[in-house]
């Protein structure tokens, strides 16, 4: 408010003020103003130190959390493969009780062998893990295939021929492609 309006209205309640009385209403005035000032200091003080501490907190709160993250993620990769292992164990246990027969015949061996390899493809499919074998006049596929060589062959081009060696995978993802050979275009 500007001094000459609060001289009017102070001369519409009683008249004009003495200057002295003009320098305390102003002085009770500033006082007042002071004393909310520094209420609202003290609040804003307040909140602010709470929203540092709730700052701290959910900062310590996020670094737990990565540590524990990165100490989950450290055991999976070190332990991650522990059910694989378990389940190679038989197919091991297998090979050295076969070893250990002197005189074993032939077809003994043979039907060891052929008893261990079921074994083993038993856990392989246990663990997800999955061969390619592409059967003849299937479409050659360069994500699951690798063509060793092109042949000329009584099928429809780009199709496989034959399969040199099986591929793997594992979860939808190869991990050896399959080594074929493919017809030829004609």
């Amino acid at each position: 408010m500007s001094d000459s309006k609060e001289n009017q209205q102070q001369a519409m309640a009683g008249g004009p003020m003495s200057p002295e009385e003009l320098e305390a209403a102003q002085a009770a005035n500033d006082v007042e103003a002071l004393a909310q000032a520094q209420a609202e200091l003290a609040a804003l003080k307040a909140k602010s130190a709470d929203l540092a501490d709730q700052f701290l907190r959910a900062k310590a709160e996020a670094e737990n959390a990565r540590r524990r993250a990165e100490e989950e993620v450290a055991k999976a990769r070190k332990f991650g493969i522990e059910s694989f292992a378990e389940s190679l164990l038989p197919v091991a246990d297998s090979l050295e009780a076969g070893l250990a027969i002197k005189d074993a015949t032939p077809e003994q061996i043979r039907e060891g062998a052929e008893a261990t390899l079921r074994q083993l493809s038993a856990a392989l499919e246990r663990n997800k893990v999955l061969a390619i074998n592409p059967p003849a006049g299937s479409k050659f596929d360069p994500h699951l295939h690798q063509a060793i060589s092109m042949v000329p062959a009584d099928q429809e081009a780009n199709t496989v021929v034959s399969v040199l060696q099986k591929g793997y995978s594992i979860a939808d993802r190869t991990l050896r492609p399959a080594l074929v050979t493919v017809a030829a275009p004609k």
